[in-house]
């Protein structure tokens, strides 16, 4: 079967798109997935939370969108067992300039997963790509929902947490209408919640009244060993297991592996 490609975005910055995009790859590494993320962000913090480091990025993701290399030439092995990376460098901020002019400026990232069988991790296949987005709704977003399957959405449990989401949900309307008719939500997880905070429980309420059942039951709380772990190169998984943090991730890969089975199987 061909890998579950899910992109993490959402236009805010500071959300947690990063964190989740390493930590749940991670999750789902650890319950028997191969994970490939994709670091569309010219920031680079999944490439430097998983300590690639940068003369390890010699073939990045800005090499595939302007289509000088494959998925299977640019992915580098992580120290995190079964998950790789495309990394990302700063060459990705000039991107749009470089391909704005071509007709298929939009499907650059899907065109070059068109020989993702070949990549295996371990020797096995790669179950879920996981695509972490800039913190803007422009072209690498565009080419990162279309090559998707579904979108998973990190929202932070903060007052203006539902602003600007119904321009995300009109950007990923006119993807599936136009260019991705397969694209669909996986879901909206919550970050940043603090149970001590009443406008956390007040926005978690909203959002839930809001959003319905595209809200996970799981909430990643705010956690200063989630905070810590990207210092040092690692997922919080690998950092401090047993952290409120890390065990919010486990839960919450169970969730998006539970809603993906209920898909196949609809």
């Amino acid at each position: 079967m061909a890998p579950r490609i899910l992109t993490i975005a959402n236009q805010k910055g500071g959300v947690g798109k990063t964190t989740t995009a390493i930590n749940l790859a991670t999750a789902l590494a650890a319950i028997g997935e191969r994970v490939l993320i994709i670091d569309l962000d010219p920031q680079g913090n999944a490439s430097t939370g998983l300590g690639i480091g940068r003369e390890q990025r010699e073939i990045s993701a800005y090499d595939l969108l302007i289509g000088e290399a494959t998925v299977v030439q640019a992915a580098v092995q992580t120290t995190v067992p079964n998950v790789s990376i495309v990394p990302s460098t700063m060459d990705l901020l000039g991107v749009e300039l470089t391909i704005a002019q071509h007709g298929d400026r939009a499907y650059r990232l899907r065109n070059s997963f068109k020989r993702i069988s070949e990549l295996s991790i371990h020797d096995a296949p790669v179950t879920y790509i996981l695509i972490d987005c800039p913190p803007s709704l422009n072209l690498l977003t565009v080419n990162a929902l279309v090559a998707a399957d579904a979108v998973l959405v990190p929202l932070q449990c903060e007052f203006f947490a539902l602003e600007g989401l119904s321009q995300l949900m009109q950007t990923i309307e006119q993807i599936r209408s136009s260019l991705n008719p397969r694209l669909s939500i996986q879901g909206v997880v919550m970050t940043m919640y603090d149970k001590r905070n009443n406008l956390s429980e007040q926005v978690l309420e909203d959002v839930r009244q809001e959003m319905g059942e595209l809200v996970y039951d799981t909430v990643i709380p705010r956690n200063v060993r989630l905070s810590e772990a990207p210092s040092y190169g690692k997922p919080a998984l690998l950092y401090d297991l047993k952290c409120a943090g890390s065990q919010a991730y486990l839960r919450l890969a169970t969730e998006v592996i539970r809603r993906e089975r209920h898909l196949h199987a609809a």
